[in-house]
């Protein structure tokens, strides 16, 4: 006899970006301005493993919330880059910041409260608020991508538990204002509910643009939860390290979550963060110099597109969020620039953009003479596709 199950699964979307890929294997040559990872490798200081493989005990398991070297070097850039100072609150080191999300989620919800996220959302959020049995109530941005607090303020329920605020901002590049995010932190605080603040773009901001921790506000301590990961800034994403900055009271049920999840952090890894952040910021910023000099030459390409797109302005991260004044599917205008163009974006659906037509273009993996080329690709055949 046949089994028949029902799950919880089947209210979570599949991930995009497999589905994507498997399109641009299928037609050789095409440009990815799809996935959101940077064009360069990680420094020498996190590659060399010499300490790890020095201490046999690194093949064991180590403590739930990370190895105390690398916490110590955490708390040290918290206090000088974030501004955040750790008094009644605790360092946990994750698998990325991905599980840090879903640690926070099952640490403080049950089966069928809701979480607000922004829309256009970051799509693993509201896969892990399904996966957790939660709600999430999607409260709409802006024109430009900009927080609403009013209107947050206003999607608060009894069952609400934590918003959730992404700055700098995948999808969109947005960088949220100090004064925004400091209404929906107090706004959090006031209401009793956790602000949930993802910053795994913080050191990708441009033309001046500054990142701000809401971690960092006054009696902030407890209600909010930071999010961090070095998947970006330090270019190792196939690595899964990150962390997460919560306070005092949230610590024994998260070690729970972790220790029934994972155990413990993978030790290599912690120790090639353990690198990454002595070596610090400077290894960063040049890097990121190059990703601004190619976002120069994509914000000019772009312009090409005044009248059939509008562009907001995306002063983070490495991404731009264009609405196409046209009645297409999302995905299938996708499936078109990847078959007929050579290029590749990702769908505005999967971001919960369901009305209208949206595309999310990534840069941050590429040399700036292939994002030029791909750019102009993706702006031919949106002409050629929308015009037609």
């Amino acid at each position: 006899m046949e089994t028949v199950t029902t799950s919880r699964m089947q209210a979570v979307q599949s991930p995009v970006i497999p589905i994507v890929g498997e399109l641009i294997r299928s037609f050789p040559g095409t440009i990815s301005l799809g996935q959101g990872v940077v064009y360069y490798p990680p420094p020498p200081e996190a590659t060399n493993l010499t300490q790890f493989f020095a201490d046999p005990a690194n093949h064991q398991y180590k403590a739930i919330e990370g190895i105390p070297s690398l916490i110590a070097v955490i708390k040290t850039k918290l206090q000088t880059f974030n501004d955040i100072a750790l008094d009644k609150r605790c360092i946990m080191v994750t698998a990325g910041s991905n599980m840090g999300f879903l640690n926070a989620l099952l640490a403080i919800t049950s089966v069928g409260d809701e979480v607000i996220l922004q829309t256009p959302y970051y799509f693993n959020h509201e896969m892990a608020v399904q996966i957790a049995g939660c709600h999430p109530v999607f409260v709409a941005t802006d024109e430009n991508y900009q927080l609403r607090p009013e209107a947050i303020a206003e999607a608060i329920t009894q069952k609400t538990k934590a918003v959730v605020t992404i700055s700098p901002n995948n999808p969109t590049g947005a960088v949220y204002s100090e004064a925004a995010l400091r209404e929906v932190n107090q706004l959090c605080r006031d209401r009793g509910i956790y602000h949930i603040s993802d910053e795994a773009y913080e050191y990708f901001t441009y033309d001046g643009v500054k990142h701000v921790s809401p971690g960092a506000f006054s009696q902030s301590h407890t209600h909010t939860i930071s999010l961090y990961s070095l998947s970006k800034a330090y270019g190792f994403a196939s690595w899964r390290i990150g962390y997460m900055v919560i306070p005092e009271h949230l610590l024994v049920p998260i070690k729970k979550v972790q220790d029934t999840n994972l155990i413990c952090p993978p030790v290599i890894s912690q120790y090639a963060a353990l690198g990454a952040l002595q070596t610090g910021f400077n290894y960063c910023q040049s890097h990121i110099q190059v990703i601004a000099n190619v976002r120069q030459v994509v914000v000019h390409s772009l312009n090409a597109l005044q009248g059939l797109c509008t562009i907001a302005p995306a002063n983070g991260a490495f991404y731009f969020f264009l609405k196409v004044h046209a009645q297409l599917d999302p995905f299938e205008l996708t499936e078109r620039l990847i078959r007929e163009h050579r290029v590749a974006v990702l769908p505005g659906t999967a971001f919960g953009m369901d009305r209208g037509c949206y595309l999310r273009v990534a840069y941050g993996a590429l040399q700036e003479a292939t994002a030029k080329e791909g750019v102009e690709r993706l702006v031919k055949g949106l002409h050629a596709i929308v015009a037609y």
